[in-house]
């Protein structure tokens, strides 16, 4: 007869396996690898990062910190591949400014300057490419950032879903920047910048395969200005900042979670998320905490500095519905708890493939 193992049995089984090394055993890639989930987390950690040897980069962060003649700064890239192209709130463009951009600022880097490359399907109308390109030119502006130099390539009609763009961002560090998910101790607070699930949704329905109605819009913009505040008024009392994209704040919360061997406890009904994306996910079935942000970040502060850091989000733009959602704990380490509304717990873990139409 099976031995039946005790909840905490349990939950150490489930520990020792999630800690064990990456390894990549798929025979080809599938969109799972691209969903900000555990294929993901393989992929990079069980083939790339193996494969660099030597180039890899130390730890797998929003940007890497470089040291130039005594000047302190951050450096990153990324791809951005949207449908549809436009979309109630944003633009592919604007994604592509923001999302470097944002990457800069919860690396807590003032963002300075970005190459951009596009990648531009035969056909493609020169009204939507004049369209975009204004709208990396007004992202830019507003975030305050020159796109300083690019490349452009032509493929053939299919090959692309009609533009494919990349950008490459660096930036100066805040002179009080110590962000580094090992600074995360028990007695932290997390604070999330604003209402959740915006984008994802608000890509979802601008589809048009969702028979929904509902005003959504993408919640695109520079988080900057919000880490700029939280580092003006704490200073090294934030510990760690992250921008939920891919995976949402669950994916986030379990990456701290993992990396500074702690525990989280959030309270669900202190989350932020308006009505109208709560109805779309219940009634397409999906958790706000797994979908997409595009202006959204994650904080961890110190306890003492928590109510100053969650009073100068709020003051911040785009910060106006900032939150404190939970609390860091020494126990279960490593894992993500929820806490209902009904007063019980469930265990928030990383998407495992990927459930959620593609959206950045």
């Amino acid at each position: 007869m099976a031995k039946v193992l005790t909840e905490e049995e349990v939950g150490e089984r489930i520990e020792a396996v999630r800690r064990r090394p990456q390894r990549f055993r798929d025979d080809r890639i599938t969109m799972a690898h691209g969903a900000g989930g555990k294929a993901s987390r393989a992929l990079i950690e069980g083939l790339v990062v193996p494969l660099l040897g030597a180039s890899a980069p130390s730890s797998l962060s929003d940007a890497a910190p470089l040291a130039i003649d005594g000047a302190r700064l951050a450096f990153t890239t990324d791809a951005f591949v949207v449908r549809p192209l436009s979309f109630p709130g944003g633009t592919i463009g604007d994604l592509a400014v923001n999302g470097t951009v944002n990457d800069l600022a919860v690396s807590g880097a003032r963002p300075l300057e970005l190459a951009l490359a596009m990648i531009l399907e035969e056909g493609l109308p020169a009204e939507v490419l004049q369209e975009q390109v204004s709208a990396i030119a007004a992202a830019a502006s507003q975030a305050g950032v020159r796109v300083a130099t690019g490349d452009t390539k032509v493929v053939e009609r299919g090959k692309c879903d009609g533009m494919y763009l990349t950008t490459t961002g660096i930036g100066v560090l805040h002179e009080d920047a110590r962000l580094d998910p090992a600074r995360v101790r028990p007695g932290d607070k997390v604070l999330v910048s604003g209402s959740i699930g915006d984008h994802g949704v608000a890509i979802m329905l601008a589809r048009g395969n969702l028979d929904l109605e509902a005003e959504v819009r993408s919640d695109t913009r520079s988080l900057w200005p919000v880490a700029r505040a939280m580092l003006d008024a704490c200073g090294p009392s934030i510990r760690c900042l992250r921008d939920a994209t891919r995976g949402g704040v669950a994916t986030v919360l379990n990456e701290i979670a993992v990396a500074a061997e702690v525990g989280v406890l959030i309270a669900e009904d202190r989350l932020p998320v308006r009505p109208e994306v709560t109805g779309a996910c219940e009634i397409l079935g999906i958790d706000p905490l797994y979908v997409a942000n595009e202006g959204k970040l994650v904080a961890f502060v110190a306890p003492e500095a928590a109510d100053a850091a969650l009073e100068a989000m709020r003051r911040s733009e785009g910060g106006a519905d900032a939150a404190l959602i939970g609390e860091v704990r020494a126990e279960p380490p490593g894992r993500v708890l929820g806490r209902t509304g009904f007063g019980g717990h469930r265990i928030i873990d990383v998407l495992v493939g990927d459930p959620l139409p593609r959206i950045c």
